[in-house]
């Protein structure tokens, strides 16, 4: 578990990490997408995520990875939409359930038709517990998510805390990608790092440097950030986004 291992070491010396998320549809071109995944990393953040909630598969996501794998120095992960989302050329991939899904095929059977081809490609699987928190976005439509109310951070805990219980060893919130409404409530973050012990990412409208650092002090270990840094967004901001977050580590 090579890229698990990583994570975990680099939580322990840094207290709090940056995922950056290359969703290659949102870009206008793959030069584009792969261009900012070098920046990212070049910033300092400590993984570099490629998936979206639709069409990112196939030739294209080969094809970017292996782009990006050649420009980066930190692991490259899946960060699948279904399981089209899956390469033989990435270093790992969240294997997750959508944990407030009304479809069972997003908790158990999308995971059971892509497990043996995680196997045959020798990807790392990240077993991550997904929830998802309104308004949810287009992976809450797509996924069928019963999306829990932002003014319910003691669900989000509750739920969180089962899926510990259950074996996984990441949990992920997500308010979908750039919600108007912003990331998820600070309340909603304190109430789930509170009762689980496993690392806990956040995603979803952290767009600002202050936000990032507000999470983390908070209590998330991980923040994911894609939308923040598509569109031209220059080295300078992704440096005062890693730097935020280890700021927020801080202080704790």
């Amino acid at each position: 578990m090579k890229v698990e291992k990583y994570i975990l070491e680099e939580l322990e010396k840094k207290g709090g990490l940056l995922f950056s998320v290359i969703d290659p549809m949102d870009y206008s071109s793959l030069e584009n997408a792969i261009k900012t995944a070098k920046n990212t990393s070049d910033a300092g953040v400590d993984v570099v995520l490629i998936g979206g909630s639709t069409g990112v598969q196939g030739e294209m996501l080969d094809k970017v990875t292996q782009q990006i794998k050649e420009v980066v120095n930190v692991p490259v992960v899946l960060f699948p939409g279904n399981i089209g989302t899956v390469t033989r050329y990435a270093d790992a991939v969240y294997f997750m359930s959508l944990l407030n899904s009304k479809n069972t095929y997003w908790i158990t059977k999308a995971q059971m038709l892509a497990a043996p081809m995680v196997k045959q490609y020798k990807i790392e699987p990240l077993p991550v517990g997904y929830i998802v928190v309104e308004p949810g976005g287009t992976v809450g439509w797509v996924g069928e998510a019963d999306v829990i109310p932002r003014n319910k951070p003691k669900i989000a805990g509750a739920l969180a805390l089962a899926a510990e219980y259950m074996g996984f060893r990441f949990i992920l919130t997500d308010a979908g990608s750039n919600p108007t409404e912003g990331h998820i409530p600070l309340d909603m973050v304190k109430a789930v790092s509170s009762l689980v012990s496993v690392p806990y990412i956040v995603a979803g409208g952290i767009r600002k440097p202050e936000e990032a650092k507000a999470i983390i002090k908070a209590g998330a270990d991980i923040i994911q950030v894609g939308t923040a840094f598509e569109n031209g967004a220059g080295l300078e901001k992704m440096k005062q986004m890693v730097k935020a977050v280890r700021e927020g580590a801080k202080q704790k």
